[in-house]
């Protein structure tokens, strides 16, 4: 087995293929199986690594809260590449580790070869972020007193995983059973610390503008959760694509695991023939389609 060092804490990674690498960033219902189906398809062109978060064995499990947060989870990625060797890679997260990534790539954007965020952002929007918390809050007490289970049969029937339970009820069980087999202490000190205490990335709107990364964003269009900020970074964003998988819940490399992997392939392929660079001034949503630039919208014609 292989492990990176954090800081003071171990991480578990798989290294697979060669060519440009890819890390791979998991969500918070996963751990590094949930990118199988990415990397038997990735590898044949590229090196792909991932890894399991701190909290979910067998990576370490610290049992003190101040070893768990958004700020820790952005260094991981930086810990995994440096004890790879590693420059630069594209980062490849999915909702708790697409904002991982997401950090890691304002932070080191020289460091990212491209991203990819998918599914990202749950509790961000302020109509559902005191929610969020608090439903975090409780959740990560019920990981304390109950285990893991309660928690499993509400979120894989919750209203953006029954996609992947209609789609691949196969799939949806191979979800669970991973889920089962986490943690409830690493559960529950990620979902105290990190998960409910993660700033708004609408609060980041200054640092993702200065961000030049070239970024693809990947939704389900029945994830209303990260709806509204998968489009407030398009619009951030400014080396950004948006792509919405239709009829698709949170878990979109599982439900939809052809449509994600050709969509991250092909942006993939026009980053690296760069083919993939900033906004069209032209495309500005501040121009007006009617009047010439020297006049506002508000402006009479000529």
């Amino acid at each position: 087995m292989s492990y990176a060092r954090s800081g003071q804490v171990s991480l578990y990674y798989e290294d697979t293929g060669t060519g440009p690498p890819i890390v791979f960033v998991h969500e918070y219902a996963n751990d590094l199986r949930g990118w199988e189906a990415q990397v038997r398809f990735f590898s044949r062109w590229y090196r792909c690594i991932t890894y399991n978060a701190r909290g979910y064995p067998p990576s370490d499990v610290p049992e003190n809260d101040d070893l768990y947060g958004q700020q820790q989870a952005a260094d991981d990625i930086g810990g995994v590449l440096d004890h790879l060797g590693l420059d630069r890679a594209y980062l490849v997260g999915l909702s708790m580790g697409a904002a991982a990534a997401l950090h890691f790539t304002m932070q080191h954007p020289r460091r990212v070869l491209g991203l990819v965020f998918a599914s990202g952002g749950s509790g961000s929007d302020a109509a559902s972020r005191e929610r969020f918390i608090q439903e975090a809050q409780q959740a990560a007490q019920v990981f304390l007193d109950q285990g893991m289970q309660p928690f499993v049969d509400v979120m894989s029937y919750g209203p953006t995983r029954v996609q992947l339970l209609n789609k691949d009820p196969r799939g949806w069980e191979e979800f669970r059973r991973n889920l089962s087999e986490h943690s409830p202490l690493g559960a529950a000190l990620t979902m105290r610390n990190y998960q409910a205490r993660r700033p708004s990335l609408f609060e980041f709107e200054q640092q993702l503008r200065a961000t030049p990364v070239p970024s693809l964003i990947i939704a389900g269009d029945e994830d209303d959760p990260v709806l509204e900020t998968s489009l407030f970074l398009k619009k951030c964003l400014p080396a950004s694509g948006l792509q919405l998988l239709p009829r698709t819940g949170h878990a979109v490399n599982l439900e939809e695991p052809a449509a994600f992997n050709a969509a991250v392939h092909d942006f993939f392929a026009a980053v690296e023939r760069q083919r993939w660079g900033t906004r069209d001034p032209r495309a500005q949503a501040n121009r007006s389609a009617m009047l010439p630039d020297t006049h506002t919208v508000s402006g009479t014609a000529p």
